[in-house]
C-alpha cells in the first residue's frame, strides 16, 4: 500500500511539474541600459587660492563618508538592505531582535536624505505577528529583506520567513508599497515550488528582465546548498532555473553584462580542504541555464558578497577577503570586462587584534542612486548597521588609478 501511495505521489507531482511548466510564459532577455556619466561637482572642493596667482588651485576629493543607521533598542541586528527612491532619497531595511531568528526579530525600514546627511527614525515594516495574520500561517522568525522596483514603478520588499526548523525551512514572501515605502500591501507567499515550497532565501538584489518581469537570485538550503534563479511577476514565481549545484554555493551576486550574459558570484560553504574563494557561474541565454566557471581567485570565508556596476563600466565587489572570519572587510574594483580586482580601500580592519577582541563586518550590500556614486551598508559586529557613502569622484578617480587602467591610458597617449 505504501508503494501505491508513493507511485500516486509521484505521478501527481510530475502532472503539476508539467502543468507549471506549460503555462509558463516567453523566457525575455535582460533590460540593459547604457547610461552616460555625469560629472559631480558638489564632492569636488577647490584648496584655498595660491599666493601665485599663476598656479591653479589643486582639487581636493572628499573621502568615503561613514555614517550609523538609526538604533532601535534592539541588542542585534543584520542583513541591511538599500533601495534609491524616486525624490533621490534611500531606503534602508534591515532586522533587528534580541538576536538572529528570535521570535521577537522585526524588519526595520529608515530613509537617508541625502541633503541633511541623516537618516530618519526607524519604522516596523513586518513582524512575526503581522507575517502570521497576513500569510495565515505560523511564522517563527523572520529575516533578510531584499527590495526591488516593479515595472510599474511600486516598491516591493522580498523577506525570508521561517515556519519549522532553521533556515533551511525558510520561504519567501513579499509585500508592495505604492507609496515609496511609507505603507505596505498584506504579505503574500512565494510559491516555488508547486509541492514543497520551502529552503528558499534570499539576500542579494533582483535583476530586470526586458518584459519588466524581476529575475530573483535565491538559494537553496535543505539537503543541498545552491543558488537559484527566480522569475517573478508580482507575487508569482513564473519560473526558476538552478544557477550552482552540490552544497557550496549559496547568496549569488549576479552582473549583467548584455541582455542574455550575466555573471554570478557566491558565498562559498565548502567544506574543509577545500579552497575558500568566490564560487562563480555564467549564463549566456538570461539566466535559463548556468555554467560553472573558474572560481574569482579572492578569498571568502563563507561570507555574503555585494557588488556593483558603474556607468564608466567599472564593477566593485565588498567582501571579506580572508580565508577565516569576517574581521577585515575590503571594496575592490575592477575595470570593464577584466578580472585583474584590486583592493581599493579597506573599509574595516580587526587583523591587528587578539581573536577575541575581533569584530564581525560582513552581510554587505550596494546600491547607486546615479550610476556614478555607491552606497554601502553592513552588519557591525551585530549590534549596528554602518552606512558608507563612496561619491561618484571618488569612484571616478579610483579608477583612473587602477593598473589596467593606467596601462590602457599609456598606449593611447603612444598612438
Amino acid at each position: 500500500m505504501s508503494r501505491v501511495i508513493a507511485l500516486c505521489f509521484l505521478l501527481l507531482a510530475a502532472v503539476l511539474g508539467f502543468l507549471h511548466i506549460d503555462s509558463r510564459p516567453a523566457w525575455a532577455p535582460f533590460a540593459t541600459q547604457i547610461a552616460t556619466p555625469v560629472e559631480e561637482e558638489l564632492e569636488v572642493v577647490p584648496t584655498p587660492k595660491s599666493k601665485n596667482h599663476n598656479t591653479p588651485s589643486k582639487a581636493i576629493i572628499a573621502s568615503p563618508i561613514s555614517a550609523w543607521l538609526p538604533e532601535t533598542g534592539a541588542p542585534s541586528v543584520h542583513a541591511a538592505s538599500l533601495i534609491a527612491l524616486n525624490d533621490g532619497a534611500i531606503r534602508a531595511f534591515w532586522f533587528a531582535g534580541s538576536r538572529e531568528g528570535a521570535a521577537d526579530v522585526v524588519i526595520n525600514s529608515a530613509v537617508f536624505d541625502p541633503k541633511s546627511s541623516s537618516w530618519s527614525a526607524p519604522t516596523v515594516v513586518m513582524d512575526r505577528v503581522s507575517a502570521e495574520k497576513g500569510l495565515a500561517r505560523y511564522i517563527a522568525k523572520l529575516g533578510n529583506p531584499v527590495p526591488a522596483r516593479m515595472a510599474d514603478g511600486r516598491l516591493q520588499l522580498f523577506f525570508v520567513t521561517v515556519s519549522i526548523g532553521g533556515w533551511a525551512g525558510s520561504s519567501i514572501s513579499s509585500v508592495i508599497s505604492d507609496d515609496e515605502g511609507l505603507t505596505w500591501s498584506n504579505p503574500q507567499r512565494l510559491v516555488s515550488s508547486p509541492l514543497i515550497n520551502i529552503s528558499t532565501l534570499v539576500k542579494s538584489p533582483a535583476v530586470t528582465f526586458a518584459d519588466g518581469r524581476l529575475g530573483l537570485p535565491a538559494y537553496h538550503e535543505w539537503i543541498g546548498r545552491y543558488g537559484e534563479f527566480l522569475r517573478v511577476d508580482a507575487g508569482q514565481v513564473i519560473d526558476k532555473r538552478r544557477m550552482s549545484s552540490g552544497r557550496s554555493a549559496i547568496q549569488p551576486l549576479m552582473f549583467v553584462n548584455d541582455a542574455k550574459d550575466a555573471t554570478a558570484y557566491f558565498r562559498q560553504a565548502r567544506s574543509a580542504g577545500l579552497p575558500k574563494q568566490v564560487i562563480a557561474s555564467h549564463t549566456q541565454n538570461a539566466g535559463q541555464s548556468w555554467q560553472s566557471t573558474a572560481d574569482l581567485p579572492i578569498a571568502n570565508p563563507n561570507s555574503a558578497v555585494a557588488g556593483l556596476q558603474l556607468n564608466s563600466g567599472a564593477r566593485i565587489l565588498v567582501l571579506n577577503n580572508i580565508e577565516a572570519g569576517r574581521y577585515r572587510l575590503v571594496l575592490l574594483m575592477a575595470e570593464a570586462k577584466s578580472d585583474q580586482w584590486q583592493v581599493v580601500d579597506v573599509i574595516e580592519n580587526d587583523e591587528a587584534l587578539p581573536d577575541g577582541q575581533r569584530k564581525e563586518f560582513s552581510y554587505p550590500y550596494l546600491i547607486s542612486v546615479d550610476g556614478n556614486d555607491a552606497h554601502l551598508v553592513y552588519t557591525w559586529d551585530r549590534k549596528k548597521i554602518r552606512h558608507r557613502y563612496f561619491s561618484g569622484a571618488w569612484l571616478k578617480r579610483t579608477q583612473s588609478q587602477l593598473p589596467n587602467a593606467q596601462t590602457d591610458t599609456a598606449s593611447q597617449e603612444a598612438k
